[in-house]
């Protein structure tokens, strides 16, 4: 794979009712219903919205005989009305659902965590080797049945390991790894491909954007070692709604694209399903117009790991790098400029605009040839300037480059100079790749000046802003090269939401914690209360609490696991009842709903107060 120059992986191509995925065939997108699939009427309705939207496949929930039986109603009135989208089935916990959902759907879905094993209970569980085997044998069994019935119905299938439902055996073997997602995959791999079954694809996800990243690249580095080629459907699960729903997506999605894998992708949010088809769509399509870019020619750093990535080894300077949070450097240009106390920059650069009004607790950068030496402010260097770089007694200096200048000269002189913070710039229309390669010649060379990636866009809409940062900054801060971000945006944004942006995607990098985080499902027909208004309360009454993490799950298929690393959380147990967790210890079980908001919060301020 070529780190610096987009190339779409190459996969099979899977058969999914008249709308093929894979091989050369364009990037699909797809959504799921948050009705129930007994509700003939709303679910088509719901379908036939997601379609408008540009939906090409629609995932219904199926948690029962009924609901799978219901398919073929479903699919019935949409052929009648034209609408020929293929539906794809989702299946926990029991494998006669899937075996019936085979008969009506063009697509099921199933997961390893729970198709067989029994639903995770979060105990260690010790396995003999042969208990081990003898469990492969059983799960072999009875994936063969519904194989078969697949193979007799042209039904393709998803096998969609989820890192909340990972069972408890592959738990036991492998803990709660990227090595045990990926062989909890690659148990059912291996006997599709006994068994000649080509219509699969492959999804593994994660609520943690970057666990999602590492184990994709290594599911592929695994199958490409045994074979295989099997298409790719990516996704953020539990990424949330709003502005963290979409960074978080756009950033972890965005980073594997940047590398050309996946052949469809779902972004969940917390929305109406019909809501993220317009996102997803924006990220597909600014990611693939890199193809047929101008070549990157760079070198791979030899101690670098792709597919187990460490933060790269640089020296402290001040408060930026050697281990430290990256930090935010936000553009000033202007005298009615504002600041998001909550969001307030590490540092401003002003160019070379002197007389700008300055912000206490915030410090300015200057172009060098009019820095004047003012206390909390130092100066920015462009490649022409370099040669007067050792007559300035300034601490700290920063130096604008594009990887086409980084030549011997400017390497020599970062050699000399490990005061210097690289602000790394790039115009490509792959920027991706040509600021990956300017890491990577730093580390080449041996040099351990921090990294800044200035990434600058003409955006009018937040929600384009938000995409493109976050996937051009992906593969960044997943590779361990992040020091620190600075956006500039010559558009009509406001200076705070620019900021702001900045540092949630820090935060959905997990590099940077700023703000509550929310962990949040994007629901669906197991969902049985009303997730949208359950959020926005949680959110209305926790907002304050920085860097404090709440799980808000519509039910239990993958609540407990998703929100491993949740503080807290609030999961659906039934119609009307709600169990509270702290991390995965449910503290209270069947809440009433009307309760559990109120309930949550409570004992969030009591253990907070201990």
């Amino acid at each position: 794979m070529d780190l610096f120059n987009y190339q779409r992986r190459k996969s099979g191509i899977v058969n999914i009712g008249a709308t093929p995925l894979g091989g050369s065939y364009p990037i699909r997108l797809q959504s799921m219903t948050n009705t129930s699939t007994r509700d003939t009427e709303r679910s088509v309705a719901q379908v036939k919205r997601i379609v408008e939207a540009g939906g090409e496949y629609v995932r219904l929930t199926t948690q029962g005989v009924a609901e799978a039986e219901n398919l073929q109603q479903i699919n019935a009135v949409l052929r009648k009305d034209g609408c020929m989208i293929p539906l794809v089935a989702d299946v926990h916990f029991n494998p006669a659902v899937a075996d019936v959902a085979a008969l009506y759907a063009e697509k099921v879905r199933i997961n390893p965590g729970n198709y067989v094993d029994p639903a995770r209970k979060f105990e260690k569980f010790e396995y003999t080797d042969e208990e081990y085997a003898q469990e492969l044998q059983r799960l072999r069994e009875r994936f063969v049945q519904f194989l078969n019935i697949c193979k007799g119905q042209h039904t393709a299938i998803r096998i969609g390991v989820n890192h909340g439902s990972l069972s408890d055996r592959i738990m036991s073997r492998y803990g709660d790894t990227p090595e045990g997602m990926v062989e909890s995959c690659m148990e059912y791999l291996r006997i599709c491909v006994d068994e000649q079954f080509k219509d699969v694809v492959i999804s593994i996800k994660a609520s943690n954007a970057s666990v999602m990243v590492r184990t994709v690249r290594l599911l592929v580095d695994v199958m490409n070692r045994e074979g295989m080629d099997f298409p790719l459907h990516l996704g953020v699960t539990e990424a949330g709604e709003g502005e963290d729903g979409r960074i978080k997506s756009a950033l972890g999605i965005g980073a594997l694209l940047a590398d050309g894998f996946g052949d469809t992708i779902r972004v969940s949010l917390s929305e109406a399903p019909e809501a993220e088809i317009p996102v997803a769509k924006k990220l597909r399509d600014y990611v693939v117009a890199r193809q047929m870019h101008l070549p990157i020619d760079a070198e791979v750093a030899p101690n670098f790991d792709y597919l187990h990535p460490v933060r790269r080894e640089t020296s402290a300077i001040h408060n930026i790098g050697g281990g430290q949070v990256p930090v935010v450097i936000a553009a000033r240009f202007s005298e009615s400029y504002t600041f998001n106390p909550n969001f307030l920059p590490d540092y401003v650069y002003v160019g070379r605009n002197l007389t700008l009004t300055r912000q206490k607790d915030v410090r300015y950068i200057v172009d060098a040839d009019v820095w004047t030496g003012e206390p909390n402010s130092f100066p920015a260097y462009k490649k022409d300037f370099l040669p007067f770089i050792s007559m300035n007694p300034a601490s700290l200096k920063f130096l604008f480059i594009t990887y086409g200048d980084l030549n011997d000269e400017v390497l020599a002189c970062l050699k000399y100079h490990p005061e210097i913070v690289v602000i790394s710039q790039s115009n490509h229309i792959n920027r991706v790749g040509e600021q990956r390669a300017v890491a990577h010649k730093l580390m080449v060379n041996g040099l351990q000046n921090p990294l800044v990636f200035i990434q600058q866009y003409a955006e009018r809409d937040l929600e384009d802003l938000q995409i493109r940062s976050a996937a051009d900054m992906g593969p960044l801060i997943f590779d361990g090269f992040c020091d620190g971000i600075m956006l500039y945006n010559n558009g009509r944004l406001s200076d705070s939401l620019i900021d702001q942006t900045a540092f949630s995607i820090l935060q959905a990098g997990r590099l940077r914690m700023v703000k509550t985080e929310y962990i949040s499902c994007p629901g669906c027909g197991r969902t049985l209360y009303n997730l949208e208004e359950t959020i926005a309360r949680i959110k209305a009454a926790t907002a304050h609490l920085k860097g404090l993490k709440i799980g808000i799950m519509g039910c239990i298929v993958n609540g407990p696991g998703e929100m491993a690393d949740a503080d807290y959380g609030y999961v659906g147990a039934g119609r009307g009842k709600v169990s509270l967790y702290k991390q995965k210890q449910c503290i209270e079980k069947n809440i009433p709903e009307e309760q559990a908001v109120e309930r949550l919060l409570q004992f969030i301020e009591s253990d907070r107060a201990i």
